[in-house]
């Protein structure tokens, strides 16, 4: 089992890469972002504190964020492993995360300011179905329009430009020091972000040691179903 932690200022490309490696490996993507629109989105008793907190740009208080981060690993699905999106931010919350579970990897996802302030100007989401859009990489076929559901594209409330600033100077004086202390564990995997996304997800992969995803089919079930008869019992 696989426990990943990504890392990297707002705008870089996190969430997708997370996606990816979910998609090719079955981990369990856990995007604490999306944990709290979530909260927002059905009116818990959390929505209306984290909504105050971060549509001003300001980071969620270390305990509330490990509280959601808690309950979310909780369910215990991530049968093949998790990457976590998002968490931790400060050394409070890696403490939090080192003491009760065994990390294997940090994917440190690097990028200049200039260039997440213009990907996250340009961030759009679904107002109904909550799919991300980017209208700089990822743009909508009708202009304003969803392509799954057709709901409207909207941005999101903590995408403008104060908070956008506030969410970069928070993440250079109090997520970025932990990076020296992953890189001091032997843990983190630097990554240039500016690259295509095919190429930052090769990138990482390789800086992980993970192998190839093997496709699911009837070829490799058959081939893994003589290898188990082949094992002592």
């Amino acid at each position: 089992m696989y426990k990943y932690i990504i890392m990297g200022i707002q705008g870089c490309g996190k969430g997708t890469q997370a996606r990816l490696l979910a998609d090719a490996y079955d981990f369990v993507h856990i995007s604490i972002g999306d944990q709290f629109r979530w909260h927002i989105a059905n009116h818990t008793k959390l929505a209306a504190k984290v909504n105050r907190i971060i549509s001003t740009g300001q980071m969620v208080g270390d305990d509330l964020v490990a509280k959601v981060v808690s309950e979310r690993l909780s369910w215990h699905d991530w049968n093949f492993g998790f990457i976590l999106d998002g968490f931790p931010r400060t050394f409070a919350q890696a403490e939090f995360l080192f003491e009760n579970y065994n990390i294997n990897g940090v994917i440190h996802m690097e990028a200049p300011d200039s260039i997440v302030t213009e990907r996250m100007m340009a961030r759009r989401v679904c107002s109904r179905c909550g799919l991300d859009y980017n209208l700089i990489g990822h743009r909508p076929k009708i202009e304003g329009i969803c392509d799954v559901c057709g709901g409207a594209l909207v941005q999101r409330s903590d995408d403008h430009e104060e908070a956008i600033q506030k969410r970069i100077l928070d993440y250079r004086t109090k997520t970025e020091p932990m990076l020296r202390f992953f890189r001091r564990l032997g843990i983190l995997v630097d990554v240039n972000a500016t690259q295509t996304i095919a190429k930052v997800h090769e990138d990482i992969k390789k800086g992980l040691g993970l192998p190839e995803p093997r496709p699911l089919n009837s070829n490799t079930l058959h081939s893994e179903r003589e290898l188990v008869k082949g094992l002592p019992s």
